[in-house]
């Protein structure tokens, strides 16, 4: 009865998605730990998480393929042993290099079939109201590290980053792998009761018709969303993947508040604005229309982030304000995108198609992580790299409102 229970599907994946985000939000935290053990220059580290992302991206088409064609709870449990296994591995780890197998690749991998099935299963199950479902899918990836984010920090602090871990990996992949056992995908042909579908098309573009991979890679509105999604991916990642770097920047990484240190704080206050973002602008969304929301959120990611290139230096307040603001304009990438392409392709192989999609992550992974590190190490500053990424938003917001909404319409009027 719980497996065919969509509310319980929604609940179980948004459980699996606060377990796996701290693999990507609390990287961050240990940054310093590791660049003292293994005495390497930060971009070297940063190298870890630009791995992570891109394995947690590139395989997931494949993932995508083979939880339509083995069932979704088999390769959420492979997925949920993968991310266990890979904490616990990175706590034997002699080197930098060995990080970037355990941590990188075995965590990446196992984390991104965790991620796409879940949102996979979030769209086919919610047809009517799928920008508010895949959103409080993704808040769970995005908002789970603020139950944890202290946690970790103090775990460090105390117990030293090899055994924290040991501790979080083992518990991560338990619970991951209790609530992969219990997911399931709706029946072929599936439709909510009493789910009117012309009264979702009066404010959203939906397809009449099931899209292939092979049929939606030949489709250039894709492309088009594929381009912005790098576009716009890239400052979030490059905030909360380098925030310690960051606060360092700016002159704050000293401080504490409410006896919390500054990063750790941040990290937390911005996982919370990130959950509402996915889960607001989703909503808004299903409401507006996925372009025009996308055209207001990225254009106020634009002018925050200009904002924080000029206004945080050396007040730890204003810092974490302008961070959670800027996460609070780009969250909801993860929802939008993933409503969309539902929207655009149809439901039936959506696991897939945003499987496809969301390597354009990792492509942004390279900027986000290693890239904007060697910038920030160029010009000894990170401004220049807000800057570069605020630009970076406005043209997809240029895009999302005067080529893809343009575009994706004619399409699907052209159906009948």
């Amino acid at each position: 009865m719980m497996a065919g229970n969509r509310g319980y599907q929604l609940f179980a994946g948004f459980i699996i998605m606060v377990v796996i985000s701290n693999y990507q939000y609390a990287f961050t935290l240990f940054t310093d730990s590791l660049q003292e053990e293994f005495l390497v220059a930060y971009s070297s580290i940063a190298i870890i998480y630009t791995l992570f992302l891109t394995f947690q991206t590139w395989p997931n088409p494949i993932s995508g393929y083979l939880i339509d064609r083995f069932g979704l709870r088999k390769l959420l449990s492979i997925g949920a042993l993968l991310i266990g296994l890979g904490w616990v591995l990175c706590c034997f780890a002699p080197s930098v290099a060995y990080l970037y197998v355990f941590y990188g690749g075995f965590c990446g991998i196992g984390a991104g079939m965790l991620y796409i099935g879940c949102q996979g299963n979030a769209v086919k199950w919610f047809p009517d109201r799928r920008g508010l479902a895949t959103g409080l899918t993704a808040a769970g990836f995005g908002g789970g590290a603020a139950l944890t984010i202290i946690p970790v920090s103090i775990s460090l602090g105390s117990l030293g980053w090899r055994e924290t871990f040991l501790v979080f990996g083992i518990a991560q992949g338990v619970i991951a792998l209790a609530m992969a056992l219990t997911m399931k995908a709706p029946p072929a042909g599936w439709k909510p009761q009493g789910w009117d579908e012309k009264k979702v098309a009066k404010r959203v573009s939906v397809s009449k018709k099931n899209f292939t991979w092979h049929e939606t890679l030949r489709r250039p509105e894709f492309w088009l969303l594929y381009f912005m999604f790098a576009l716009t991916v890239t400052g979030g990642l490059m905030i909360t993947g380098n925030m310690r770097a960051l606060a360092n920047d700016f002159g704050v990484s000293g401080y504490s508040l409410f006896g919390v240190e500054i990063v750790a704080l941040a990290s937390t206050v911005t996982a919370v604005s990130n959950a509402a973002a996915r889960i607001g602008w989703g909503g808004i969304s299903d409401r507006l229309g996925r372009e025009n929301t996308m055209a207001i959120s990225f254009g106020l990611e634009a002018v925050v982030l200009f904002v924080a290139s000029t206004s945080v230096s050396r007040d730890p307040v204003l810092f974490i304000a302008i961070m959670a603001i800027a996460i609070l304009c780009w969250g909801q990438v993860y929802s939008l995108y993933s409503a969309s392409v539902g929207d655009i392709f149809g439901a039936k192989y959506a696991t897939v198609n945003y499987g496809m999609l969301y390597t354009s992550k990792g492509i942004a992974s390279w900027l986000a992580g290693f890239g904007a590190a060697a910038i920030a190490s160029t010009f000894e500053s990170w401004v220049p790299m807000l800057h570069i990424v605020a630009v970076m938003n406005l043209f997809a917001a240029l895009l999302a409102i005067l080529v893809v909404k343009k575009v994706v319409k004619r399409r699907i009027s052209a159906e009948g």
